[in-house]
């Protein structure tokens, strides 16, 4: 595997009431050095495309939505649809996507976070599950967490629904909950 593509990533999971909590943490970015963002924010695919302009005009940052075969670069936000996963190929680290309309999520945030686990060695990870419905996100922020990776939920008072969060605090082993603003800091300082 080539490590020199990004020697850090965030994966940032989320459901109801995610949009404008990662529009506030794109605006807040510092730019990225050596780091990727890779978002799962639950969201119909009609709607995936305005979202990511969105973002991309509050961000000073690349931002990019994730289609099949895409090349996971250094210094870049992505912004996951349907059944998305991180694998490496030939020396170099791929998503590949497949639709998920006969799926639960759109994306699947379980899935994209346990295909970070073979990397837990070579690349720093930090994994954060923001406010929402259910519990997608939470097995996979677990294992990830039981491999030596540091992860954030948001506490109950920040979240703008707390079922997410609330199950990733009752399941996940040494997770940190804090409010948003702080998890803004964490991860403005993780990418430095």
């Amino acid at each position: 595997m080539n490590t020199s593509i990004t020697k850090r990533v965030v994966l940032i999971g989320a459901s109801t009431g995610g949009p404008r909590q990662i529009e506030k943490i794109l605006s807040e970015l510092k730019v990225l050095d050596e780091t990727s963002i890779v978002i799962a924010q639950h969201m119909a695919y009609g709607f995936v495309d305005s979202f990511a302009k969105s973002l991309q005009d509050k961000s000073k940052n690349r931002v990019s939505i994730i289609h099949n075969n895409t090349l996971f670069e250094s210094c870049t936000v992505y912004l996951c649809t349907g059944m998305t996963e991180v694998l490496s190929k030939h020396g170099s680290m791929k998503f590949f996507t497949k639709d998920s309309t006969t799926h639960n999520f759109n994306p699947d945030i379980n899935m994209i976070f346990n295909s970070f686990i073979p990397f837990t060695q070579n690349v720093k990870i930090l994994s954060v599950i923001l406010t929402g419905i259910g519990d997608d996100g939470v097995n996979a922020t677990k294992e990830l967490s039981i491999r030596g990776v540091r992860c954030i939920t948001e506490n109950a008072s920040s979240a703008i629904v707390d079922g997410m969060p609330s199950r990733a605090r009752l399941l996940v082993p040494n997770i940190e909950v804090l409010s948003l603003d702080e998890i803004i800091d964490e991860i403005n300082r993780f990418c430095k």
